[in-house]
């Protein structure tokens, strides 16, 4: 099913639990994403309701990660690039320091940056990098599990790896502190 209760959605999610009875749910990461359809709705505002999302969506006047979006179910994760060419506005899905996603305006549309999961030798020896949003990248840079890429979405080839090493800025995700960002004082693993 594609709805969940709003009283059982996750508190991450900016919605107000007493206006509807049913929020949609992500087609993928029910736990570390958010719906389309929300952020156009709760976090940007563009829409009021489903039929005008479905409307702009189908016009293709919204691309997410520079692909252009046919169901307002997609999930959304952090740091994904929420494109509208028409209104020439980019958004960047983050979460905020009361632990709820938000969306920030950013110049940076061509790139996203994902953390690195596992690693995974393929034919010919070449290393295959998972990411935390889903994605697999073949390349040839030398990154390490639990550091990040910087993706070009135009081509969908790997820039640079951003290490995970003392005294480099760092987000959190996930527990506690989530939102807060800071340097790295010391790894425990």
């Amino acid at each position: 099913m594609g709805h969940t209760k709003t009283q059982e959605a996750p508190k991450s999610w900016p919605i107000s639990r007493k206006k509807s009875k049913f929020v949609v749910k992500p087609s993928s990461n029910l736990r570390k994403g958010i719906s389309l359809l929300t952020t156009l709705r709760e976090i940007l505002n563009l829409v009021q309701n489903r039929k005008e999302a479905k409307k702009i969506i189908q016009e293709k006047k919204v691309f997410v990660n520079g692909n252009p979006v046919h169901d307002e179910k997609i999930g959304l994760t952090l740091f994904d690039v929420v494109s509208i060419p028409q209104i020439k506005k980019d958004y960047k899905i983050t979460i905020l320091e009361n632990g709820k996603f938000g969306a920030i305006e950013t110049k940076e549309a061509s790139t996203k940056i994902s953390k690195v999961i596992n690693k995974t030798k393929t034919k010919g020896n070449k290393i295959q990098l998972n990411l935390s949003d889903g994605m697999n990248i073949i390349s040839d840079i030398n990154c390490k599990t639990n550091d990040s890429l910087v993706i070009s979405l135009k081509d969908r080839k790997a820039e640079k790896c951003l290490e995970l090493k003392e005294g480099k800025e760092a987000m959190v995700f996930a527990g506690k502190h989530i939102g807060e960002s800071g340097s790295v004082k010391k790894i425990d693993l």
